[in-house]
């Protein structure tokens, strides 16, 4: 091949040349990623599926509308160009049909047998018959009768009765329903209906393909013994390949793997394709004999997924769309047809598949979605009109009729079924208490219980909440403080929800014979509860459908299993696959499910590393926040990554406060604790003003230090002579405002802020401030244990006109030899004994720091105190269930 100077020498890169097609392949390429990203940003605003896009992008950059522009098909897709976009565009959907054979679930379908077999039964028979009348008068009025009647009939019928599987599952992901009874019944459903109409679309083809009854009958066995060789001795060997290479025990496929099974699918198609069936039989069929243990196709599917749906996948749409001209649809008796075959279409599957469901024990409102969810459309009948087009089965006008119907019904699906199925009527898989009969111990996790005994104080049952690996660190830390390990620990019983819900009692998990009550009554467990962000990949679909098997394999749960296995903790795990928004809901409805007394909800913000030593900073003199990092620089950008890191999860953990129906405590690991000499590994500061979250972080530090490991230091600190704090200057003032409202997110998530007190209020909190402080510090008629945790605590009392100045001097005066500092501090966002914000706005100003809005709404005015003075200390912050 001659090469050029290229532009340089006059070249024109938008010329196709068959001896260098990439130029041109690439610029169509651009268009038609840049159109369908700029459609789906549009259509997602209004929760339609991304299928959507890429159909009506395929349409507009066709002969309806850009086509009509003059010379644009010409120039950016020409004839002679089609056959490599066409090639392209086949690998893309052949690899998109693989992903779709690993999403087929057959266990889905065995666990809802009855109700989806009838389901996908009625949907399929009664659209497949009143698509095979529906054919008739459409091939009277709109062909020249040279194509084959009965593969009209058997064409249009497929085109009817089929549902698209992948749509759905974007669609219940995006509406939140794959958790729910009608997610999972009509995931079912279509499992079935998807294969089935495989099935009829690949008779059609091999039909059609034949040139007489006995090639066809030749082509349908061939294609059964090939279905059958592949399911069995090729699934086989490939599942021992997979083992033996470590590949599947490991869940991720090595490069060894990932090039047999490319091999395979390739494979798998191009024999497909020379028997007489499409090639994307043989992708769809390699694809389902993928094993799915261990995860293993959900890795499959993540090393394929983005380059398929993102590349590939719209040059099918593109490519579809320029044979799909809506300007052949001139005239009444069309635009009629095209209505009656909407009508039609729809309407064969909703009253099908909403009277199966119905007569299955469903309401009308689940019926009704049901039947909406199963009429969708999408990329598999563009799939079968396009082997319909190309076997001339169909013309132009026939195939525009039919594309223009499938974006109707699957743009009708997402509002329909918001309309009959509403977020307040949805029944969620597992919502039921998972100790029924048992009476709630929620109520139990109070700050201020009703008995008198210090003991009634402590906390027996915690939810542990974790989403990402770098919580690891800050959840294990804490787990081990909460466990108080005895002279003799007993092993620990380490089992999965179901088995801790059987089990009516947990083994002891201490030693010693004669601390019989905190032994029999306060055994601690953990309930450790694994978020996973659903969101818009098949790889997330995959998870949300393979959940009960992640559970035993997820890394992150292992850890704290073996965790708890190896310190005598008892842990027993959960794993929801849940969209981001959802992780506060699914968090209370955890907490209510295992009546969980408090939650441990860990926080991990990038830190720059402190010089070794470190304490907190005092509240005067130098910028404690410069002192941090290695430069003043370093300071600000850090400053900057805290606050960008606090924007991005401060709705979050404000949600989980105001919903949970337990107490809560946030943990913030703020970087590795250095290598203490000391006894003690940890030290706690808590800064006592009063209020019921004050109350719950005394109790919690009294519970902490029953930890050998624990000591604390615990101030009650009153503040008096308001006045004395000295006013501000204009520009202090506004220098205050932008350390502490930049980049405000408005949103409209509830922040934990109720009215203010009464007198009778008031007085009731004081009066339980003064009874808690008199019981720890007198630490009358406690346990053994308790009371030698108390004996850990030094208490104190200040007075002080500043009070958060002074706890920062009192924080800055612990020893470092007394262990790696944590502080702990109610969130007092709800019945607060005092204001501090116009002090925390002093720190802020003398200390230069930037604390946006976010952060002080989230942990409150105390420890964002310490945040503002440039302390490296881990923070812990409790809020009373109320």
């Amino acid at each position: 091949m001659l090469f050029k100077a290229g532009i340089f020498s006059g070249d024109n890169p938008s010329k196709y040349n068959s001896g260098d097609p990439i130029r041109l392949w690439v610029i169509q390429v651009i268009i038609i990623m840049g159109m369908t990203q700029i459609l789906a940003l549009v259509f997602g605003r209004i929760r339609q599926p991304r299928v959507i896009a890429e159909v009506i992008g395929g349409v507009i950059l066709g002969p309806s509308i850009m086509g009509r522009i003059p010379n644009f098909t010409a120039t950016v897709f020409p004839d002679a160009s089609m056959p490599i976009l066409n090639l392209t565009a086949t690998v893309g959907l052949v690899l998109f049909l693989f992903i779709v054979g690993m999403e087929v679930d057959m266990s889905l379908v065995r666990k809802n047998v009855k109700a989806s077999a009838t389901i996908s039964l009625a949907g399929l028979i009664v659209p497949l018959g009143l698509g095979a009348a529906l054919a008739v008068p459409i091939y009277h009025t709109f062909t020249d009768g040279t194509s084959n009647f009965g593969y009209f009939v058997l064409f249009v019928a497929v085109a009817v009765g089929i549902t698209a599987f992948p749509v759905l599952c974007r669609i219940l992901t995006e509406l939140k329903l794959l958790d729910t009874t009608v997610g999972v019944v009509v995931l079912s459903a279509g499992v079935g209906n998807d294969v089935v109409g495989w099935v009829l679309l690949a008779l059609s083809v091999a039909l059609i393909n034949a040139s007489s009854g006995l090639t066809a009958l030749w082509v349908l066995l061939t294609g059964v013994g090939f279905v059958l060789f592949m399911c069995f001795p090729i699934r086989w060997g490939y599942c021992w390949l997979a083992r033996k290479t470590g590949s599947l025990e490991s869940g991720s496929p090595s490069a060894m793997m990932m090039s047999v099974t490319l091999l395979l699918v390739f494979v798998s198609a191009f024999f497909t394709d020379i028997i007489g069936i499409h090639a994307i039989f043989g992708g769809f069929l390699a694809g389902v004999i993928i094993p799915h243990e261990y995860g293993y196709a959900i890795a499959l599917v993540e090393k394929l997924e983005d380059l398929v749906s993102i590349l590939l996948l719209p040059l099918y749409f593109a490519y579809s769309g320029l044979h799909t001209n809506l300007g052949l649809l001139d005239n009444g008796i069309t635009w009629g047809y095209v209505v009656l075959i909407c009508v039609v279409a729809f309407f064969a599957k909703f009253l099908g598949c909403a009277i199966a469901a119905k007569l299955s024990g469903f309401n009308l409102r689940e019926s009704g979605a049901i039947g909406t969810l199963m009429s969708c459309k999408g990329l598999v009948e563009l799939i079968v009109l396009n082997v319909g087009l190309t076997a001339g089965i169909l013309d132009t006008r026939t195939f525009s009729m039919f594309v223009l119907h499938a974006i109707i019904l699957t743009f009708m699906t997402t509002p329909l079924t918001l309309l009959f199925y509403p977020a307040k009527h949805r029944s969620h898989i597992g919502a039921a208490t998972a100790h029924p009969g048992k009476p709630s111990e929620v109520e139990a996790g109070r700050a201020f219980p009703p008995k008198g005994d210090l003991q009634d104080y402590l906390k027996s049952r915690f939810s542990v909440i974790v989403d990402r690996v770098e919580q690891l660190p800050a959840v294990l830390t804490l787990m081990q403080l909460l466990h108080a390990p005895s002279a003799a620990p007993a092993l620990p019983t380490i089992d999965e929800k179901a088995s801790f819900a059987n089990s009516d009692a947990p083994p002891s998990l201490t030693g010693d014979s004669h601390t019989d009550t905190l032994s029999q009554d306060r055994r601690i467990s953990f309930d450790a509860l694994r978020l996973i962000e659903l969101t818009h990949r098949t790889s997330a679909v995959l998870r949300s459908q393979e959940a009960e098997t992640l559970v035993h394999s997820d890394s992150i749960l292992a850890v704290l299993k073996t965790s708890g296995y190896l310190n005598g903790m008892n842990v027993s795990t959960a794993l929801a696959v849940v969209g981001s928004d959802d992780f506060p809901t699914q968090v209370a409805q955890h907490v209510r499910d295992a009546t969980s007394q408090m939650v441990i909800l860990p926080w991990v913000t990038p830190v720059a590393p402190a010089d070794e030593g470190a304490t907190p900073a005092p509240a005067s003199g130098d910028n404690a926040a410069s002192s941090s990092g290695a430069t003043p620089f370093d300071a600000l950008f850090q400053q900057k990554r805290d606050r960008s890191a606090v924007a991005g999860q401060a709705q979050y953990i404000r949600r989980v406060f105001s919903e949970t129906p337990a107490d809560v405590a946030l943990f913030w690991d703020r970087g590795l604790p250095q290598a203490f000499k000391s006894a003690a590994a940890h030290h706690l500061f808590l800064p006592f003003f009063g209020g019921p979250d004050d109350r719950l972080a005394l109790a919690f530090v009294a519970q902490l230090c029953m930890n050998p490991g624990v000591t604390a230091t615990v101030v009650r600190v009153r503040r008096v002579d308001d006045a004395a704090i000295t006013p501000m200057t204009s520009i202090d003032e506004a220098k205050a405002r932008n350390l502490l409202h930049p980049e405000t997110i408005h949103t409209v998530t509830a922040d934990t802020v109720y009215g203010a007190h009464n007198t009778q209020t008031r007085l009731a909190s004081d009066t339980a401030d003064n009874l808690a402080w008199a019981r720890y510090t007198s630490a009358r008629n406690s346990t053994p244990e308790l009371g030698t945790a108390l004996s850990r605590i030094e208490f104190a009392e200040e007075t002080s006109a500043a009070p958060l100045h002074a706890i920062l001097k009192l924080a800055a005066r612990v020893p470092v030899s007394r262990g790696r500092l944590v502080i702990v501090a109610g969130r007092s966002r709800r019945m607060a004994a005092v204001s501090h914000f116009d002090e925390l706005r002093q720190l802020c100003v003398d200390h230069n720091a930037s604390l946006g809005s976010e952060l002080p709404k989230t942990l409150g005015d105390v420890a964002s105190a310490f945040v503002a003075a440039g302390s490296n200390a881990n923070i812990a912050v409790v809020q009373a269930a109320g």
